[in-house]
């Protein structure tokens, strides 16, 4: 028996995810009856993304495999970004348990989307071949647009759903569409034929599918020029639904970026690079600059998003191994800063109601200073400032950019990062130097919880950084 299970053993987390979620939603229709027992399902919803995570960790075996024909590979790279995309996930749905009860809408169906659109993204990760990338991509996308739209009682959110699947959707065919011109040109559609085929240069058709390709990417990362959905659909989604947004969904729609470029595209390297370095200068800079007249905080964590995901482009610009291993670095650190940040968003609550504006974050340090203490380090490591994890972040993508001979794109990140300090130290002056406002209500355990881990990873990160910089390299190393 064990023999015969012995050739899925690099699929079984997708497997238990894919199973966990059928179960999940079995269970709820059944025995669902009250709001007590779906937030039972919710909470085996985050011990099912446990398990997967464990069994990444211990069980999926170690070196490259490739299965269904090619299609699907399982490698360094893969393992480190499913780690990465199931602690995003279940971040994410732990900060979701207070703010469900609280606004009485405790629905089974939540974790479960959860499920199905973090086993979208595993796939997505491991996607060797045009078609896989699209299955991966779509099972990803179709929760995120059911969930943004969660809150049924209000227009805001059901908004943001309408307007995230309507541009989704228009994505999703301009990568199809790319990827049919690409097949077209070249004949194959796995990974490793294109790259044969393009080794030799690339002909006008297979540029435009490329292009076409990099805007369903684009889209799905929220860079520049594809950006435009994600201030309104951060905004008017629920709060910990647009924690997920910025986490989970970012980690997978970068691998792919990847993948792609690095797998697929060597021989090309220098056509795809400018578009990347025009992708990333341009997100870092709107992101630097229009997050600075927001006066919404989860509007201001949009923009901040987009220039980060700038910044993690920077790595792949160069298009080294160096380049890669720094873009895994900086995706890690991100979901770290992310998680933390959005806990305590979701912790400014007054009357039982969640307040969004960052004048509400007044005084801060005064009525509740261990609170605006981990925020305002996330915010610091957010700018970049050092000895914080952000710092390292950017270190090691300005440092491959430096080594691939790309000074312009260094410098002009450097500058970006500046511009961006100034927003997140006016939120810190607000909180430790402005007149108190009201003060917000306790913070609930879970949120504790997840500020207290992710605030000190991120305090400590520069006492022990070998853990992680080993396996980055390692994964980077997998792709070359």
């Amino acid at each position: 028996m064990t023999a015969h299970l012995q050739p899925l053993m690099p699929v079984l987390p997708e497997l238990i995810l894919a199973f966990g979620a059928m179960l999940m939603l079995m269970i709820g229709v059944c025995i669902v009856q009250s709001e007590r027992s779906a937030s039972i399902v919710n909470a085996w919803c985050v011990a099912i993304l446990v398990a997967v995570a464990w069994v990444l960790l211990m069980y999926v075996p170690a070196g490259r495999t490739e299965l269904f024909g090619g299609s699907f590979v399982v490698d360094d790279f893969a393992r480190f970004l499913k780690v990465l995309t199931v602690i995003g996930s279940g971040g994410a749905l732990l900060l979701s348990f207070n703010y469900l009860n609280d606004i009485k809408q405790q629905k089974f169906e939540y974790g479960v989307l959860f499920l199905l659109s973090t086993l979208g993204m595993m796939m997505l990760i491991s996607a060797n071949d045009l078609i896989a990338l699209y299955l991966g991509l779509e099972l990803m996308s179709l929760p995120l647009y059911v969930v943004a739209a969660s809150n049924r009682d209000s227009i805001r959110s059901t908004e943001a759903g309408l307007k995230y699947f309507v541009l989704g959707a228009l994505s999703s065919g301009m990568l199809l569409y790319g990827a049919s011109l690409i097949y077209g040109f070249t004949g194959t559609v796995n990974f490793a034929g294109i790259a044969k085929a393009t080794s030799h240069g690339a002909t006008l058709g297979l540029i435009f599918g490329l292009v076409f390709l990099f805007v369903g990417f684009c889209f799905k990362i929220s860079a520049v020029p594809f950006h435009m959905w994600t201030p309104d659909v951060y905004e008017g989604s629920p709060t910990p639904v647009t924690a997920f947004f910025a986490a989970a969904p970012k980690v997978a729609g970068m691998a792919i970026f990847v993948r792609a470029t690095v797998v697929a595209f060597p021989g090309i390297t220098h056509d795809w690079q400018q578009i990347v370095v025009f992708v990333s200068i341009a997100s870092m800079v709107l992101g630097a600059f229009a997050a600075i007249g927001q006066k919404n905080i989860k509007r201001l964590l949009a923009y901040s998003s987009i220039g980060h995901m700038g910044f993690a482009l920077v790595g792949l610009a160069a298009g080294t191994q160096e380049g890669v291993q720094g873009v895994l670095i900086y995706m890690s650190i991100y979901v770290v800063m992310t998680l933390g940040t959005f806990a305590c968003v979701l912790s400014m609550r007054r009357d039982g109601m969640l307040v969004e504006n960052i004048s509400d974050l007044a005084g801060l340090a005064r009525t509740q200073p261990g609170m605006a203490f981990f925020l305002a380090m996330l915010l610091f490591s957010l700018a970049g400032i050092p000895p914080l994890a952000g710092f390292f972040a950017k270190f090691y993508v300005f440092l491959a950019a430096i080594k691939a001979g790309l000074y312009v794109l260094a410098v002009i990140g450097v500058l970006a990062s500046v511009v961006g300090a100034y927003y997140y130290l006016t939120i810190v002056k607000i909180m430790y130097f402005d007149e108190p406002a009201k003060s917000f209500q306790d913070m609930p355990g879970l949120l504790r919880l997840v500020l207290a881990i992710t605030g000190l990873i991120n305090i400590l990160f520069f006492a022990y950084p070998g853990p992680l910089l080993g396996a980055a390299t390692a994964a980077a190393k997998s792709l070359f």
